[in-house]
C-alpha cells in the first residue's frame, strides 16, 4: 500500500511517498504554489501516478498540543484534499519536524540556499516515517491502524 506524506505550508508543500510495501519513506518533491487548487491538482496527479491509497498530512500543533491557526489551515487543507482525491486522510502531529529537518541538513553540511529547497521535502519524509513506525508498532501489538 503506497502512502503519501505531506508537510503543508502556506507557499510550499513537502511531499514524500512510501515504498509499495509501506515500509520506507522517500522524498518526492516540494510543491510551490500561489493558489491552493494548484497544489491540490498536483497532489491528485501524484496520487494517481503512484496508486496512493492513503495520505498523511502533518498537523502543526502548538507545543502544548493545542490547535493554532497553522493547525486549522492544515485541517482545512486535508478536508479539501479528501474532497479532491476521495482518499482517506490522516492528520499526524508534526511538531518539531521542520526544525528536525533543518538540524539534519545543517549537520550534513548543506548550504543555507540548498536547505531552503529540500527542508520541506525532508520534513514530509520525517512525517511519513513517523506514521509508518507507528503503524508497524500497532501491527506488532495487534492494534488496528484505524483505532487511534
Amino acid at each position: 500500500m503506497r502512502i503519501l506524506g505531506l508537510d503543508p505550508g502556506e507557499k510550499r508543500i513537502g511531499v514524500a511517498i512510501s515504498d509499495p510495501l509501506g515500509i520506507t519513506a522517500q522524498g518526492l518533491e516540494v510543491i510551490s504554489y500561489t493558489e491552493p487548487e494548484q497544489a491540490l491538482d498536483r497532489i491528485s496527479d501524484l496520487c494517481f501516478y503512484y496508486s496512493v491509497e492513503k495520505i498523511i498530512v502533518g498537523n502543526p500543533l502548538n507545543m502544548n498540543g493545542s490547535r493554532g491557526s497553522a493547525s486549522e489551515l492544515a485541517e482545512k487543507f486535508a478536508e479539501s484534499l479528501n474532497s479532491k482525491t476521495g482518499l482517506p486522510i490522516e492528520m499526524l502531529d508534526e511538531r518539531l519536524t521542520s526544525g528536525s529537518a533543518e538540524k539534519t541538513l545543517i549537520a550534513g553540511g548543506v548550504s543555507r540556499k540548498k536547505r531552503r529547497k529540500v527542508k520541506d521535502k525532508l520534513a514530509a519524509v520525517l512525517i511519513l516515517e513517523q506514521y509508518l513506525a507507528l503503524s508497524e508498532s500497532r501491527k506488532n501489538r495487534g492494534v488496528n491502524n484505524n483505532e487511534q
